[in-house]
């Protein structure tokens, strides 16, 4: 099924037929199929939406170069138009970034979050880091005095030595959207979220690393923190009987 707001459009599926709602939102890059096995153990008590990205998945490219605060509004939009009243919400990582504006700024009523391996804060970076993006941009500039079809190649060659390897897997259309994305601090809203919140985390995570973890326990006020021993990123696929276990329990009645 597909969903359109403001010209973007985003495909979703609906799995079970309950009362009680849940919206899961998948990480930057991902799509519905890796949640499944979640879905099958929640489709029985729940109703369930997940849903694709546009450039990912069934959605199709969106038309602009999107900011976190347009993916928030097109599924604020979504569930006012299916009347979804006060969701349970599970986010990974992107998904956690999204739940984190639509909670924190937009001031969304949710009956429960679920964070896991969430993005949305912004590191800070390295001397390295700063070096290499100083280098980036002044190389950048130079290509400007190029001629015109030297550009391209020279730009090309810039990316490929310093641009990250997420960056470089998506279609150019998404690079703007990409950089509008992970430049955005979150921080700043952990905050104002009064939901009941359970963060879970890989220990060994590399991407979202586990001190962001502690950082959002102590910021949400009513949250709890589960950490997954030895899980990386991805402890929802890693460790699947063991996330089933802590979202039965927090899901179904528990604390």
């Amino acid at each position: 099924m597909y969903f359109t707001y403001k010209y973007t459009k985003i495909y979703y599926e609906k799995h079970g037929n309950n009362k009680k709602v849940i919206l899961i939102f998948p990480g930057w890059g991902d799509n519905r199929k890796t949640f499944y096995k979640m879905i099958d153990d929640l489709k029985d008590d729940f109703t369930i939406y997940i849903f694709d990205y546009p450039g990912f998945g069934n959605s199709p490219i969106p038309h602009k170069d999107l900011t976190i605060y347009d993916y928030a509004e097109i599924f604020i939009e979504f569930i006012k138009e299916n009347k979804i009243n006060s969701p349970i919400v599970i986010g990974h990582s992107f998904g956690g970034r999204l739940i984190i504006t639509m909670s924190g700024y937009y001031k969304v009523k949710f009956k429960k979050i679920a964070l896991i391996s969430s993005a949305g804060i912004k590191p800070k970076k390295t001397l390295f880091q700063k070096i290499k993006q100083k280098t980036y941009k002044i190389l950048k500039k130079i290509g400007t005095i190029l001629p015109y079809k030297k550009r391209k190649k020279y730009k090309d060659f810039l990316l490929k030595h310093f641009a990250s390897n997420d960056f470089l897997a998506l279609p150019q259309t998404l690079h703007k959207t990409f950089i509008n994305i992970v430049n955005e601090d979150l921080t700043k809203y952990l905050i104002n979220i009064k939901t009941e919140t359970l963060i879970i985390w890989g220990e060994n995570d590399e991407s979202t690393p586990i001190k962001d973890a502690y950082k959002m326990n102590k910021l949400i006020r009513s949250s709890g923190l589960v950490v997954i021993k030895g899980a990386s990123h991805f402890c929802y696929l890693e460790y699947p009987g063991y996330i089933k276990v802590i979202l039965d329990e927090y899901l179904k009645g528990g604390n």
